[in-house]
């Protein structure tokens, strides 16, 4: 008996950690307590965070800071636009090669691949506030909205038969499968781009360290943290519009802060549109830059919000103008 608990132990040893490197080694038919933390598998998000405090020893330069911001802002509009308006609610349409490179950058952001986004949050709309709503602050609290559905042995394979449509593209495979190939790559990108300007550019006082500590690890846990507020603040604190059978939230500052995301009750009243700020007041930078987009014809057939469904289904009587 105690032999067969051992190899029970090893094998779910072993396959947290070949899980690392290749998350179809997730085997949750023969794992136990699967709504629990892996905390074993979760070791790399654990050491991302605690990896930034190296900032005490690199020091910092406006370059490493610079870097920082702009990977912040290229990948949370891979994750907002594409990870999220395309890929999980296909409110537009896109080319195969660009739907290619933005899952790239997306999977750079280390929230794993477009398809297992994708799956997690149609999910969510589809048992929004309800038990098994995996990541539900009225059900779960908000730690495990914010962060702990998401290192939960459950969630890490990729839930297929919600992504059918992705299923065909071997290339958004592979992400889904090997999701850590690609922050790889980047952070060992960033340490040789800083090695490299040390040795060429030393006016500019960066290292190799400082862009790994800056433009990976800081950049990509500030990341983290600013997407998964949509999951647990927004459905918190803000205010409510529309009449929605969830506790989903507008809110200014995480607008400001997700490029466009924060405008939560608007999306869960109509999640097929590309735009989620409904009025001109509303800042969706999202969407702006998904016009953009469509305006050099890299992008089409983006959905609107109706002018009827956008004025209905109202908290108060009053309708509010077109503006």
């Amino acid at each position: 008996m105690v032999a067969v608990v051992q190899k029970s132990r090893w094998r779910a040893l072993r396959e947290s950690l070949v899980a690392w490197f290749d998350t179809s080694a997730v085997d949750l038919q023969s794992q136990k307590h699967a709504k629990r933390i892996d905390w074993l598998r979760t070791l790399p998000f654990i050491a991302m965070h605690l990896a930034c405090l190296g900032v005490i020893w690199v020091g910092w330069s406006p370059v490493a800071v610079a870097m920082a911001a702009f990977l912040y802002l290229l990948r949370m509009f891979a994750i907002t636009g594409f990870y999220h308006r395309y890929f999980s609610h296909r409110s537009f349409k896109t080319s195969r090669k660009l739907q290619f490179v933005f899952a790239l950058i997306g999977a750079s952001a280390a929230q794993r691949g477009p398809a297992w986004w994708a799956a997690h949050h149609r999910h969510h709309h589809a048992t929004t506030e309800r038990e098994d709503d995996p990541h539900s602050p009225v059900h779960h609290g908000l730690w495990w909205s914010h962060t702990g559905w998401f290192l939960s042995r459950e969630h890490f394979p990729v839930q297929t038969e919600r992504v059918r449509d992705w299923q065909p593209y071997p290339e958004l495979r592979f992400l889904d499968r090997y999701d850590i190939v690609v922050p790889a790559i980047l952070a060992l990108g960033l340490y040789l781009l800083g090695a490299g300007l040390e040795a060429w550019a030393p006016q500019l006082g960066t290292s190799g360290g400082q862009m790994l500590i800056w433009g990976f690890f800081v950049s990509t846990v500030v990341l983290y943290h600013g997407t998964f507020t949509i999951n647990s603040l927004a459905h918190r604190w803000g205010t409510r519009r529309y009449n929605t059978p969830d506790n989903s939230r507008n809110n200014f500052l995480l607008a400001l802060l997700t490029l466009g995301e924060g405008w939560h009750n608007n999306h869960h009243h109509y999640p097929a549109s590309v735009r989620q700020g409904f009025y001109w007041w509303e800042i969706d930078i999202t969407y702006y830059l998904l016009r953009g987009m469509s305006a050099m014809g890299l992008i089409w057939d983006l959905k609107p919000v109706p002018l009827k469904r956008r004025e209905s289904g109202l908290l108060n009587e009053q309708r509010r103008n077109t503006l």
